[in-house]
């Protein structure tokens, strides 16, 4: 039975005018390999009020042993006080992407 990298996906939304530069810091820094930056529009609840908010949602691929920095690395660059990070395990994938993937992260923290 061939086996693939443990990989996962970090969504979170951010206010379009910072999407750019935290993708880029998570891909340069090797804490992900890849991030996709897709508009949205969000509807939410804040302290009491209906919220509506044009934002981008990241989706940020990287392996199991980097979820944490780069979770630490998203709040630390967010300006929402609480920002959406949400890690999702892939259990099945083309293997030579996945590995892609690994290869493009820095190696075990």
């Amino acid at each position: 039975m061939e086996t693939t990298p443990e990989i996962v996906v970090i969504f979170c939304t951010i206010p379009a005018a910072e999407s750019e530069a935290m993708a880029r810091a998570l891909v340069k820094n090797r804490f992900v390999a890849c991030v996709n930056v897709v508009p949205v529009h969000s509807y939410y609840q804040w302290n009491g009020e209906f919220c509506s908010e044009s934002e981008h949602l990241l989706i940020a691929k990287t392996k199991k042993s980097m979820v944490e920095i780069t979770i630490a690395a998203i709040k630390s660059m967010h300006s929402y006080e609480v920002p959406e990070i949400i890690a999702v395990p892939i259990i099945a994938g083309y293997a030579p992407y996945l590995e892609w993937v690994h290869a493009g992260t820095k190696d075990d923290i």
